[in-house]
């Protein structure tokens, strides 16, 4: 069929590639984010019992219109000792001023709840401000530098106020600086890198005797002995944090003069420094504390992570949760982390709880930590399950939980998102205590993780010790599943020799595993590297082995076979293509299989196109545009996108193409990124 339209525009098959037309034109492209969507506003609120920080105010107030609203963000760093009130003060200056001034939103992310061995994920924090932006999954590219490129894309014409908090080197700044807007960076140290660059300084120094009197005697009977209430500042070293706690301690005892409590606190003393002062404070405050908050306290000092949920202390032994949270809280030694139902203890404070617990006896270290590696393996397990549902696990599957912090696929997906700093912080615990079960157990189930969110440093790091644990274990398969699933993290990084040489020595140890599923993996993951380095006939090897080795699993015979299809087709094989994707299609429809129909229906309708045969590789487009957008798969929908744009121009049909930049425009706009990609 050949039918000429308006124009220049020559048509085949026209009743299909109407039908094309149609179904793009219809498509309401509903990308998985609020229809409006929400101005992240993340910056935490403001607490009571500020005390005025007038030059600071004003030292922040002349830095931010220095910095001008029309080009490169401005940069200011606010530099003070752990305790002193930085984060408050920068609370308090965005809530008073800046509330209205960067309608496009607010991000704030603590280093410290996702710093291991002092050194941050940059590209994991990125990825997280991009997620907040409602910038969609598959937009989300993989390496740092790349991300780094499309945050700054997202944010040009989107100004922004950026703090980072806790912030110890400017490299791991640099890159989260947006295209526009304010960032502000606090840290205890100064980065003078930073300042070369044009950031402008505050320096936040304890509170002078006077604005602490005035915040000591908020809490205390203003007639009491002015000398007594100096000597209490001086004692917590002019620190907001250790004054705070010394107030709430004071509140616990108010048939106590002022004058006795600042002697009994100052024989706890044990130097002259601030460190030792706000030391002092917090070994007065933690020996009142009722028994189950010093339980809760002695627990978070073995915790080895950096946030914590009443799931994770409550299935460590500790009674009275939330009455003992009640307790840190009030004392405003924990905070609210940046995730929902999720806490943490100041950094200063969290430093005393470590070093409050060192004395006890190691066993009771290890138990705490037992317990906590156990909750862990048994509830990232039960997540991995919940996202990825039947799949080759070497694992027997656990026991549901009568009481899970998840109950969907996606909360179980933001729950592993949400844990992922204290997961490999409790996998290096284990495999410290050689614990070699629950290593690779945990790593097993990480995976649930890593393939939906991609966080490669840690991806990287926890199968290393996967491997290490595996070994110990005397477990080759697990070995070997490991070597493939970090194979599968260079592989995604264009890492391709770090990814051939995990393969090579999975593949060393195929002799020793009688799973054939497991040859399968390396043989896949050999041949995903052919095909991506352009070596179509030795990828069709590979998949045709990974084909054989999955003989009785369906599923896995699906997918081999798509592998195949598109080897063969990279090998200018298209007629072979089909055949084999007729079959694969088939079982695809008959188990109910519709993600691995839409793959093998994009192939298909490259295949059909290499052939010639434009009216059925439209059709083949046209099921594939509406079965990605029924299955919300939006990177899948772009790739039949991408492809019917390659039709119309081939067959020169510029309604074709019109409508094709119309969705795929609407698919990146809704997706985060605006109408094209960086």
């Amino acid at each position: 069929m050949r039918n000429v339209l308006s124009g220049e525009a020559v048509v085949h098959g026209s009743v299909v590639q109407a039908q094309l037309i149609e179904t793009l034109n219809s498509l309401t492209l509903n990308v998985p984010a609020p229809p409006e969507p929400e101005v992240p506003r993340q910056v935490p609120l403001p607490r009571g019992g500020f005390v005025n920080r007038t030059q600071e105010f004003a030292s922040l107030r002349a830095a931010a219109e220095s910095s001008g609203q029309g080009g490169p963000p401005g940069i200011i760093v606010i530099t003070g000792l752990g305790g002193v009130g930085k984060t408050e003060l920068v609370s308090q200056w965005v809530w008073r001023e800046f509330a209205d001034a960067f309608p496009d939103g607010q991000l704030y992310v603590d280093l410290a709840e996702v710093r291991r061995d002092g050194g941050v994920d940059v590209g994991a924090v990125i990825g997280t401000f991009l997620r907040d932006l409602d910038v969609d999954e598959h937009y989300i590219p993989a390496g740092l530098a790349d991300r780094s490129k499309r945050f700054r894309t997202v944010t040009a014409a989107r100004p922004l106020l950026v703090v980072i908090d806790n912030a110890r080197h400017a490299a791991e700044v640099r890159p989260l600086l947006p295209s526009r807007g304010l960032v502000v960076v606090l840290g205890r140290t100064r980065l003078t890198s930073l300042e070369l660059d044009g950031a402008v300084s505050v320096v936040v120094d304890p509170l002078e005797t006077a604005a602490g009197l005035q915040l000591v005697r908020r809490w205390r009977d203003s007639t009491e002995d002015a000398g007594a209430a100096q000597r209490l500042v001086e004692v917590c070293g002019g620190l907001p944090l250790a004054l705070r706690a010394a107030c709430e301690w004071l509140m616990e005892r108010p048939h106590q003069s002022l004058d006795a409590v600042v002697r009994e606190l100052s024989e706890e003393r044990p130097g002259p420094g601030l460190r030792e002062a706000a030391a002092a404070v917090f070994d007065a405050v933690t020996d009142t504390f009722s028994p189950h908050t010093r339980s809760l306290y002695d627990f978070l000092g073995r915790f080895p992570g950096t946030t914590f949920t009443a799931a994770v202390a409550e299935a460590a032994g500790v009674p009275r949760f939330e009455d003992g949270l009640r307790d840190l809280r009030t004392a405003h030694m924990a905070v609210d982390a940046t995730e929902p139902e999720r806490f943490r203890l100041h950094d200063v404070v969290a430093a005393h709880a470590r070093a409050r617990v060192q004395s006890a006896p190691p066993h009771d270290l290890r138990a705490v930590r037992r317990r906590v590696t156990d909750f862990y393996v048994t509830t990232a397990a039960l997540a991995d399950h919940l996202v990825l549902g039947p799949r080759l696990r070497l694992q027997e599957a656990p026991e549901e939980r009568a009481r899970k912090p998840f109950t969907t696929k996606a909360g179980a997906l933001e729950w592993l998102d949400a844990e992922r700093a204290n997961l490999l912080a409790v996998l290096r615990t284990a495999a410290d205590e050689e614990w070699h079960d629950a290593v690779w157990r945990l790593c097993e189930s990480l995976w649930a993780l890593y393939h939906n969110r991609a966080h490669y440093a840690d991806w990287i790091e926890s199968h290393e010790l996967g491997i290490a644990a595996a070994q110990a274990a005397g477990r080759p398969d697990v070995q070997v599943r490991m070597h493939n699933q970090l194979a599968r993290a260079h592989y995604s990084l264009g890492e391709y020799a770090a990814a051939e040489a995990e393969l090579d020595r999975g593949e060393a140890l195929l002799g020793r595993v009688a799973e054939a599923r497991l040859h399968g993996v390396i043989w896949e993951t050999h041949g995903l590297l052919r095909l991506a380095v352009d070596r179509p006939g030795e990828a069709i090897a590979l998949f045709e082995r990974a084909l054989r080795a999955n003989e009785g699993d369906t599923h896995g015979i699906v997918v081999q076979t798509y592998n195949l299809a598109q080897a063969v087709l990279a090998a200018g094989r298209p007629q072979e293509a089909l055949d084999l994707l007729a079959g694969a299609l088939a079982t695809a429809e008959a188990e109910g299989d519709d993600s691995m129909r839409l793959r093998l229906g994009i192939v298909r309708g490259r295949a059909l196109r290499a052939l010639g045969r434009e009216e059925a590789a439209m059709a083949a487009v046209n099921d594939a545009v509406r079965l990605a957008h029924q299955l919300q798969q939006w990177a899948k929908l772009e790739q039949a996108l991408d492809l019917a744009q390659e039709l119309g121009e081939g067959i020169h049909n510029a309604q074709v193409q019109r409508a094709v930049r119309g969705r795929v425009q609407e698919l990146r706009r809704r997706g985060g990124i605006g109408e094209t990609a960086a």
